[in-house]
């Protein structure tokens, strides 16, 4: 110090002027006398006080404590606002109980299985219980040794990390408590900043105070960070050794908790000599505690790390285009924000069994069918009509390559599974199935529908045109039922694409997407109730907090009678018609579909619990080589799969046809211009073995049912019998010709036909002809 050194300095010159008095003293006023020293550095030393207060010792006794008082309280004022302010910064108690980190999105299925994982999450949370005590015995002696003996700090333990990590230059040893490290991982960020430590000590207190030891603990081990993407001790342990944690040895678990404090720096595949030392000092620690004999740890000490790493759990994902229309879902139930934040839990409708299946069925048609019918895509859905739940849902044959989905973001023409709508539209507004219509060649305004075989049966009821896909009658009962109550039907029933007014829309012209079609197809399942499609049951919040709930709607658009009418003619579809491919060991309703040039292979079909829709075809609309028979085949595989533990439930009979009343009113179209077109009949036009045509055959006289047609007046026939003279009339007892006979009489009156001029006609017809286009020819029974 300088009053030191000028002590030295005084002493040396009285010495030196002892010694040596003939030496020129230095002039008397440049030494520095002690007195005057000691004197400036009692001065030196009141000075702060002098600053504090310069008249305090002037100041009365009762001011003086006054002052201090003053002093004390605005001290405890600051300090309490900044308690107050940290309080009022620290989650409310309710979320202390949380079990998933911030920044997270678990998609669950029906039955709790993990579908999907973003984020630091967790994929296997265990309980305290499930996870062996070595392993809980291991991370305490790693990061909180005195974790039972402490309430959230540990002041000890500050101690003893800061000396041994002075004794060591380097960290080795942490303070924080693994109540701390618990509100950290679940609440605050990484910042090293004083604010942040102060909230984390009251975090860590008010945890104590609110959970158990144990719960604190099982948290944490699901929770931590222990490198390579693995959250939790149970990932960990499927990261590092491909093992579940009840089948780790003692020295891998004293490896996976010595992986806390730094798991970049302590990981196995990235330093092993680093992770063997710092397991090495776990197991030391775990010895010193006296939760293993010497003997134990130095056996695990000399052991080898052997890992056999895996991809993390959490990046697996199920049913892949499921989980990506759900995400797209997400945001019409909860905020924006609420999402950015994370920590949800989405609990889906999806059954894995039933996805599995329909996933399989998926994979084979496109494997065993795709190549030589050349269609690359095929799309399957499910839904549970009564509720609206969507149990199954692929997309395509593989998310890895193509992310597009073809149930809910493809818009294709349905072809023929458009019929349902116009038949069960006509059924509604009062018309019998049994009503008939001519299947012939016409054309109305220009449009000339045209049937998949481009051969036409004759008159059939609308039930047999419908079992047949017959597409001259299925425009023909639109347009006597017109265009308004079906696509207003068809938007009730569940279709969400816009639907134009054209009479080519009966045979599926305007584009849907297989999701909504199959959703419309369930509300006859459930005789006229529909019930939106939805993929969500409730979100929840990362505390437990139920965000959203879906409670199903059902709504009245069709009434039973109309809808147990359409079902019993669509059951014939499967039964015997194009859907026969479909059937199974119980009732069956569907129907068949197929685009212009095949582009479109459709079947969707229902039982009362379950619905169901496929499509086939190419993403570049390329015209395939199939049939929707391979459609309903999918459709039959997934659907064994999904009823083996279903019960058989029968479709509700069908209601009395006499007397029955329409729910809605049917609007007829009127066109502008309709015609006829004649053409010469072939022996193909007539197929004897055909059932359709030979159950209408023997009909005489036809009633005009097509509204249009009625304006071409019907030649009017008279009896054979009246026109034959009497004396060559065949008597009642005259014997029925053989089946020979009648089919030479046939080839007889056929060749007539065809050398007959075109312009020998009967008055009637043509007469009746100039008012059309075309030539009407009147069905005769031969």
């Amino acid at each position: 110090m300088p009053w030191f050194k000028e002590q030295d300095t005084i002493s040396n010159t009285e010495s030196a002027k002892k010694s040596n008095p003939s030496r020129k003293q230095p002039p008397r006023q440049k030494q520095l006398p002690r007195r005057k020293v000691v004197q400036t550095l009692t001065q030196i030393k009141q000075l702060p006080r002098q600053l504090v207060s310069p008249a305090i010792n002037k100041q009365p006794w009762h001011r003086r404590q006054l002052l201090w008082l003053v002093g004390v309280g605005g001290s405890a004022i600051a300090l309490g606002g900044i308690a107050f302010s940290i309080e009022q910064s620290l989650p409310k108690t309710a979320e202390l109980f949380t079990v998933v980190r911030e920044g997270t999105l678990t998609i669950k299925a029906a039955d709790g299985t993990i579908l999907q994982q973003s984020g630091p999450a967790t994929r296997e949370q265990l309980k305290l219980a499930e996870i062996p005590k070595p392993l809980i015995q291991a991370f305490i002696a790693s990061e909180d040794r005195r974790f039972y003996r402490h309430n959230g700090i540990d002041y000890q333990g500050i101690a003893r990390a800061t000396v041994s990590n002075l004794r060591s230059a380097n960290v080795v040893e942490g303070g924080s408590t693994i109540t701390q490290q618990l509100a950290r991982i679940l609440f605050l960020n990484q910042e090293r900043t004083l604010w942040r430590k102060l909230k984390e000590i009251r975090l860590a207190q008010k945890i104590e105070a609110n959970l158990t030891k144990e719960q604190i603990l099982e948290r944490y081990l699901n929770l931590v960070y222990l490198g390579e993407g693995a959250y939790g001790v149970a990932d960990a342990a499927s990261v590092y050794f491909s093992k579940s944690v009840d089948q780790l040895t003692l020295p891998e678990m004293a490896l996976i908790a010595g992986l806390a404090p730094a798991p970049s720096r302590y990981s196995p595949s990235v330093n092993l000599a680093a992770a063997q030392q710092r397991r090495n000092l776990v197991l030391q620690r775990m010895r010193e505690d006296r939760v293993l004999t010497s003997e134990t740890a130095t056996a695990a000490i000399a052991t080898s790390i052997n890992i056999n790493p895996s991809s993390p759990k959490r990046l697996e994902v199920t049913a892949p285009y499921f989980t990506s229309y759900i995400q797209k879902e997400l945001p019409k139930y909860v905020a924006p924000e609420v999402i950015e934040a994370g920590g949800l839990i989405v609990e889906t409708t999806l059954n894995p069994k039933w996805q599995n299946a329909a996933e399989t069925a998926v994979i084979n048609t496109v494997a065993n069918n795709g190549r030589w019918q050349n269609f690359e895509q095929a799309a399957l859905v499910a839904i549970n009509p009564r509720n609206g739940e969507i149990r199954a849902l692929v997309g395509g044959k593989d998310f890895g390559k193509n992310q597009f989905n073809r149930v809910t973001q493809a818009q294709r023409q349905p072809g023929s599974t458009f019929k349902g709508f116009v038949y069960t539209a006509a059924i509604a507004t009062g018309l019998s199935p049994y009503k008939s219509y001519q299947d012939a060649p016409f054309i109305v305004e220009g449009y000339e529908p045209q049937n998949y075989s481009r051969e036409f049966r004759g008159w059939l009821t609308m039930r047999d045109a419908l079992t047949s896909s017959i597409n001259t009658v299925a425009v023909k009962v639109m347009i006597d039922v017109g265009f308004d109550p079906v696509i207003k039907l068809a938007h009730q029933m569940g279709i969400k694409s816009e639907l134009r007014p054209m009479y080519s829309l009966a045979l599926g012209s305007s584009e849907v997407n297989l999701l909504e079609l199959t959703s419309a197809y369930g509300t006859l399942a459930t005789q006229g109730m529909h019930v939106e499609p939805h993929g969500i049951r409730r979100i929840l919040n990362r505390s437990g907090e139920v965000l959203y709930t879906t409670t199903p709607q059902p709504k009245r658009v069709l009434d039973p009678g109309s809808a147990a009418i359409s079902t019993w003619m669509l059951q014939n579809v499967v039964q015997a018609g194009t859907g026969r491919p479909a059937s199974l060991n119980r009732p069956v309703a569907g129907k068949t579909g197929t685009s212009d040039e095949s582009r479109d292979l459709w079947f969707v079909g229902y039982i009362p619990q379950l619905v169901a829709g496929v499509w086939l075809g190419n993403d570049n609309n390329e015209p395939t080589r199939g049939n929707s028979g391979t459609a309903a085949a999918t459709w039959r595989q997934f659907m064994m799969a999904a009823v083996e533990e279903m019960p058989v439930e029968d479709f509700p009979e069908r209601p009395n046809l006499a007397g029955r009343k329409g729910s809605i009113k049917a609007q007829p179209i009127k066109p502008k211009r309709v015609s006829l077109v004649r053409r010469s009949r072939s022996r193909r036009d007539f197929p004897e073995n055909n059932s359709d045509f030979n159950n209408n055959r023997p009909r005489r006289r036809y009633r005009r049912s097509y509204q249009q047609e009625a304006t071409v007046p019907e030649p009017r026939r008279r009896s054979r019998r009246d026109e034959r003279p009497a004396a060559t009339r065949r008597s009642s007892n005259a014997p029925t010709p053989t089946p020979q006979t009648q089919e030479r009489l046939r080839e007889r009156l056929r060749n007539l036909r065809q050398s007959e001029p075109q312009t020998q006609q009967p008055t009637s017809q043509t007469n009746s002809s100039q008012s059309t286009a075309g030539s009407y020819i009147v069905p005769t029974k031969d």
